[in-house]
């Protein structure tokens, strides 16, 4: 049974019944495609960080590679 007043009760129990966390994601697409765009856009922060001589920041290259690099890089990776 699960206790909704104790915080993380159901992670509790999944882990006690045998759920991994590595089961929630390692055969999930969706985490697949968050890890490979994360890695592109940390990409792109080095780049853009070497260009401008100082670190611009994990937001602004977020920013920046979602508004002009995202859509083709989808497209490459043929995701929708």
């Amino acid at each position: 049974m699960i206790y909704p007043h104790r915080s993380n009760s159901w992670l509790h129990y999944a882990l006690k019944d045998g759920l991994q966390t590595k089961d929630l994601y390692q055969n999930s697409t969706v985490y697949q495609y968050y890890c490979a765009e994360r890695d592109e856009i940390l990409k792109h922060k080095w780049i853009e960080s070497e260009k401008a001589g100082k670190d611009i920041g994990f937001e602004k290259a977020l920013m920046d590679w979602i508004l002009y690099y995202r859509s083709d890089w989808r497209k490459a990776n043929k995701i929708k």
